[in-house]
């Protein structure tokens, strides 16, 4: 299936995209790692891009879509993939459409994680890293002794920089001016699957799979 996630920070979509990729052969289609990886290369497209960031400008779309364009059209999607960074705003997604259908590889779904505010706000705020085992845990969701552990072997739970309220504040800004209008837009298009987004990852996961049409 060729699909695309959305939600706000925090939903869960990186978690639910990896496991989907691992047990229905899909692939991951970053727009962040095609730039790095065109740019590294040498690329006609990655030396347009590196020239505007060296400029400081936004790469534009049109750069990112020939990207896109160009690792779709690789056999290894056939299986499907998981477009993950684009589109985010409606602009994107319509031209996005028709790069795709140009090269045979159309939007079957566009799956849309809903998850409460403040679920989401104790999910990227409560986020640790244990220093010894690198073990990822949340203060407000982990078992406690999981949380205790670490801390009795010395290690200390670690917080991401930008995981406090303010950041989370201004991402969640931004995703619902642009991204979220992408709601209306796959809907109007019949793409558009919701999935609620609260529960362990295995009830979501289960609930992801039964909307793509895939238990059974």
């Amino acid at each position: 299936m060729r699909i695309v996630f959305l939600g706000p920070p925090g939903a869960g979509k990186g978690t639910q995209a990896q496991r989907l990729m691992a047990e229905h052969g899909m692939v991951q289609v970053s727009t962040g790692d095609l730039l790095r990886d065109a740019v590294r290369r040498g690329t006609p497209a990655g030396l347009r891009a590196k020239a505007r960031m060296d400029a400081g400008a936004l790469v534009s779309d049109d750069i990112v879509l020939e990207l896109i364009r160009d690792r779709l059209d690789a056999p290894d999607t056939r299986r499907g993939f998981i477009l993950d960074g684009f589109p985010r705003n409606v602009a994107q997604a319509e031209a996005l459409g028709p790069e795709l259908a140009g090269i045979g590889q159309a939007l079957d779904a566009v799956i849309l994680l809903d998850v409460d505010l403040d679920i989401l706000m104790k999910r990227i705020t409560g986020r640790r890293t244990c220093s010894l085992t690198g073990k990822l845990l949340n203060i407000h969701f982990s078992p406690r002794a999981e949380l205790d552990a670490c801390t009795r072997a010395g290690g200390t739970l670690i917080q991401r920089a930008d995981d406090n309220e303010a950041t989370i504040a201004n991402r969640l800004k931004v995703y619902r001016e642009q991204t979220e209008q992408l709601v209306p837009h796959y809907e109007r298009l019949g793409l558009l699957r919701r999935v609620d987004g609260e529960g362990s990852v295995e009830e979501v996961y289960a609930r992801l799979l039964d909307a793509l049409g895939l238990v059974g």
